[in-house]
């Protein structure tokens, strides 16, 4: 059997999940934009998981426009929410790359970004994004929680911000979807990223919450399907898949998290045990599966793989960039050395882990760092 630590990259789809997806490839396929009964089920099917997820929110049903994932709902959110009058977005520098790609290439087109700092664990200043408003902002874009360090923003703070400046404000919650509560009215969120596979749903599908009122360009055209926001024929089963996937963490959130704050602080009590070993991100407000360590004169890449020679799976940084060898944009922006941010190590923990896995680590890792190290010439002991 293996040991799976990296969930914030992807996890496995839940039977109950798969269950409820499996009659809309067969038996109930109609297209749900057709009048006969069988389309008129996928049509249903979409609108109960267009409810369970909006309440889940805290939104309206017409606010959900299911996406592909979380890529497309981020895409979606910075272009369709820029003009020529309104050319400017402020966002941070240690967002995923859907944000801070589709950013770089906006600048390509003309338009401005602002990339505001981070402290040394990674959160962002909330004088500097005052600061950094013009009447040409048009969007403040700062993930809810860092996939690699795991710190959650306040995003609680930056919506009210927003708000006051009349400047729209999106967030990419890929990460804390469904690990930690979001409330997009009291969180003042007027756009927000999800992604169903981060929580034991298909992969392929995501959506976008848009507060109602606010207008959005879209750059997928077409058939006019998800209000005209997004167009294309429904993935049904991937929408029934992502629905059941939130009623059940809905259901599952506390007790799952209760679990894994108890899994991950063990770990991290370990881990600071291997001399010269640095914790990266913050301990407090930090999402309750994520751990992310360096261990000096170790590659993270030559890590990962001995580990996985142990059966046991884990990232050296995202895992939307971990086969890209430069060091980790999240790590420079904390403060680490280049050399420091290679010897990375990534933890994500999920609902199959137990205390065997974690015992199986602790027994297991420890070893290879010092293999490591012996065999790195560099090493200072």
């Amino acid at each position: 059997m293996y040991s799976y630590f990296d969930n914030a990259a992807t996890t496995p789809v839940d039977k109950d999940v798969l269950k409820a997806m499996l009659p809309y490839f067969t038996s109930s396929f109609g297209n749900p934009s057709s009048l006969y009964s069988i389309s008129l089920e996928s049509k249903k099917a979409i609108d109960n998981s267009r409810n369970k997820i909006s309440q889940f929110l805290n939104a309206s049903k017409d606010e959900i426009i299911f996406t592909s994932g979380g890529t497309e709902s981020d895409n979606l959110a910075l272009r369709g929410s820029i003009s020529k009058q309104k050319n400017h977005i402020i966002t941070s520098s240690i967002e995923h790359p859907a944000v801070l790609s589709t950013c770089k290439d906006l600048e390509k087109s003309g338009y401005f970004v602002t990339y505001l700092k981070v402290d040394s664990e990674g959160f962002i200043d909330l004088n500097q994004l005052e600061n950094s408003i013009t009447e040409k902002t048009a969007l403040v874009s700062i993930m809810h929680a860092n996939n690699e360090i795991g710190t959650i923003e306040p995003i609680e703070e930056i919506g009210p911000i927003c708000r006051k400046n009349n400047i729209l404000f999106h967030t990419d919650a890929v990460q804390s979807f469904g690990k930690i509560p979001i409330d997009v009215k009291k969180m003042n969120i007027d756009l927000l990223s999800a992604s169903s596979h981060k929580i034991y749903g298909p992969k392929g599908i995501g959506l976008l919450y848009v507060r109602k009122g606010v207008m959005l360009n879209p750059i997928i055209t077409g058939g006019g399907q998800e209000f005209g926001i997004r167009s294309g024929t429904e993935n049904v089963p991937g929408i029934v898949g992502f629905g059941k996937a939130v009623e059940l963490a809905s259901k599952n959130m506390n007790k799952e998290n209760k679990k894994l704050l108890s899994l991950r602080n063990r770990l991290i009590s370990f881990f600071m045990k291997i001399p010269h070993t640095r914790l990266n991100g913050p301990m407090k407000k930090r999402l309750p599966n994520n751990i992310n360590v360096c261990f000096d004169g170790v590659e993270g890449e030559a890590l990962v793989m001995l580990l996985d020679n142990e059966r046991i799976f884990a990232s050296t940084g995202s895992a939307c960039s971990t086969r890209n060898l430069n060091p980790s944009h999240v790590l420079k922006a904390i403060g680490l050395k280049p050399e420091d941010s290679h010897g990375s190590l990534r933890l994500s923990l999920g609902n199959s882990n137990t205390t065997k896995d974690i015992e199986k680590l602790e027994k297991t890792l420890p070893i290879i760092v010092e293999k490591l190290r012996r065999m790195n010439p560099l090493y200072e002991k």
